[in-house]
């Protein structure tokens, strides 16, 4: 199973997409300390709590993690 990170990184490469996904992404990318190995929901959410980048990122985030777990059992 691939990291939540490295799931996160395709809303990066997306053109004239603006919305908070690709926000968190990008924020996630610029993050030295973000846990980019996990596949721990828990460890991300910790990790999210305490430096959360904007008011919406975990509830962006929670979207971001249904995609993921759907991504990676398909």
């Amino acid at each position: 199973m691939r990291s939540f990170y490295h799931f996160a990184m395709s809303y990066r490469g997306i053109r004239n997409r603006h919305d908070q996904h690709k926000q968190l992404a990008d924020w996630m990318f610029h993050e030295h300390d973000f846990p980019k190995q996990t596949t721990s929901y828990a460890e991300l959410t910790d990790y999210l709590e305490f430096n959360s980048p904007f008011p919406e990122a975990l509830s962006v985030f929670d979207e971001m993690w249904s995609e993921y777990l759907n991504y990676e059992n398909y």
